[in-house]
């Protein structure tokens, strides 16, 4: 069986392009594969430093990924830090990392570029992320287009080290990525990110959805004249939810001209705050009984856990630790 595994930082509220880029493929590879989905939280810490804040958004985090349709039962869900064995794999990865491979991480420049600090745990992201994906042997890897990279890395990194032991012991993963939500438009219509501060949350009021909604950047066109939908940023945060018949209905609409942008917003937000009713109904039941999220990660981390402790026991054997 196909073993597919991702992680998401608790580090601020989950949004549409979470959703997109990464949950949803993994919510719908439950049902064939075997699935291993987790918080990054010791990656989180890249950016959150407080205390209380970074504990506050881990366990927010974990409630959301169920509320959406993470299935302990079916699937392997747990905290990073639950797993220590991934910091020490960390370690030994970090020996068959080449300088200029990470320096040549986008994410570490675009991070740096909008003020973030350019620390040793920033830099060395890539290296932490390869030990989350090669101490478990996945095979697939869900993740939005601007993660490919870190993918590619920890298939670089496993081949370095695969090398130097004379053998095949870490498995080579691919990067999985839906062609139609590869890149999910943020406000502005740039890629959706809670470091630009562009995104549409998922778990907000009514209220707050519709305000976000109507600062999407939109052309300035009058209401009766037709309008383009290939790269408006409302269309496609529409098509998201949309089928193909959906899709095309949608585009008339553009093309015949007498609606504005602010009717598809407001179809916009309708979409939303129906498709996640659901998600929402779940996050607050959740919430009012933390005990059914500590039992799901206590399950999931001992499960994950034992996996760890075997493969790094054969990890351990082969670079001298004893």
């Amino acid at each position: 069986m196909v073993r597919t595994l991702s992680g998401i930082q608790p580090s601020g509220a989950f949004h549409i392009g979470n959703y997109f880029g990464m949950i949803a493929q993994l919510i719908k590879a439950q049902q064939s594969e075997d699935v291993f989905a987790f918080i990054a939280n010791y990656h989180a810490m890249t950016s959150v430093l407080d205390g209380a804040r970074l504990a506050d958004q881990t366990r927010e985090a974990a409630i959301a990924f169920l509320s959406l349709g993470i299935d302990p039962s079916r699937s392997t869900f747990w905290l990073q830090s639950s797993v220590p064995e991934v910091l020490e794999l960390y370690w030994i990865l970090s020996q068959h990392a080449p300088i200029g491979l990470l320096e040549r991480a986008h994410s570490y420049k675009d991070k740096v570029a909008k003020g973030l600090s350019p620390s040793h745990g920033l830099f060395s992201y890539p290296v932490l992320m390869a030990a989350d994906i090669l101490l478990f042997d996945a095979d697939a890897v869900p993740v939005g287009k601007d993660q490919i990279q870190h993918v590619e890395i920890a298939r670089d990194i496993a081949i370095k080290f695969n090398n130097a032991i004379g053998g095949e012991l870490l498995r080579l993963p691919d990067f999985r990525v839906e062609d139609d939500v590869a890149v999910v438009p943020g406000i502005d219509g740039a890629k959706m990110s809670k470091s630009y501060g562009n995104t549409i949350e998922i778990f907000t009021d009514r209220k707050t959805l519709e305000k976000r909604i109507k600062q999407i950047v939109t052309a300035p066109i009058p209401l009766e004249a037709p309008k383009q939908w290939e790269n408006d940023a409302v269309y496609r945060l529409c098509a998201l939810f949309l089928d193909e018949n959906g899709k095309a209905a949608l585009q008339r609409r553009y093309e015949k001209g007498g609606e504005g942008h602010g009717h598809f917003k407001a179809y916009l937000t309708e979409l939303i705050w129906e498709y996640f009713a659901a998600a929402r109904a779940r996050s607050e039941e959740l919430k009012r009984d933390p005990s059914k999220v500590d039992k799901a990660l206590a399950i999931g981390a001992e499960k994950a856990r034992a996996i760890a402790k075997a493969k790094m026991a054969r990890i351990r054997s082969a670079v001298g630790i004893i």
